[in-house]
């Protein structure tokens, strides 16, 4: 019987420094003509065996979220004009809505349910991500999944 793969989604400071440098090494690869996996994880001071360990396993969120629909639960403040400036968001970064759920706003805070289709080879998660963080009033974002 196979095991099923399990994906957790979790942020830049709780990855372990060995993993960071693993995706490091991996950017330089992609990026650098001819450059060998030797180079690439002296550049980064991992050794060779801990890159290719974890070399298929560990990834920037972006480059797995493209082609995929994603879901968010943001906290935001009850506000005119706050929920446009998150659906601008997600439209910028090539993302397309495909449910969208506000519950009824709570001592000024409303909750929002999004799942977001993210365009292949178009839309940027990852920079989605950010600039709803960035809106003003947005309190809390969380991944709920990814399909």
């Amino acid at each position: 019987m196979s095991e099923k793969s399990k994906y957790f989604v979790i942020k830049e400071k709780a990855v372990p420094e060995v993993l960071a440098k693993v995706v490091e090494a991996k950017r330089l690869l992609d990026s650098k003509k001819g450059m060998t996996v030797q180079e690439a994880t002296e550049q980064v001071g991992i050794s060779r065996s801990s890159f290719y360990k974890y070399k298929d396993d560990i990834f920037p969120f972006h480059e797995n979220a493209r082609g995929k629909t994603i879901t968010f639960i943001i906290q935001m403040d009850d506000e005119p004009g706050l929920l446009s400036e998150v659906l601008q968001a997600i439209a910028e970064n090539h993302g397309n809505i495909l449910t969208i759920h506000q519950s009824i706003p709570i001592n000024g805070i409303a909750s929002l349910t999004l799942s977001v289709d993210i365009l292949p080879n178009r839309g940027d998660a990852e920079a989605m991500v950010d600039d709803i963080e960035a809106c003003q009033g947005v309190h809390y974002l969380k991944i709920l999944g990814r399909e």
